[in-house]
């Protein structure tokens, strides 16, 4: 495969990954926090943190990501 082919894979590849971590910190974050309000009975609270720091976790893999990707470290 020629280089110039392999640009819309890359661009593929990228989004690919920036949206499962972003999907899968969140989705994480949220059921771990779900679980913990189950079991010290604090219903929104864990739930709450555990959705922002899902986010915060998804948004740092994903500048990682970024950042490995347009450095040429393939």
């Amino acid at each position: 495969m020629r280089p110039s082919n392999r640009r819309p894979f890359h661009a593929m590849a990228l989004y690919s990954a920036i949206l499962s971590q972003l999907v899968g910190g969140i989705l994480i974050g949220i059921f771990s926090g779900r679980w913990l309000d189950r079991q010290f009975d604090t219903e929104p609270l864990f739930l709450i943190i555990g959705l922002l720091i899902g986010l915060a976790m998804g948004t740092i893999a994903m500048l990682r990501t970024v950042r490995h990707f347009y450095s040429g470290d393939s």
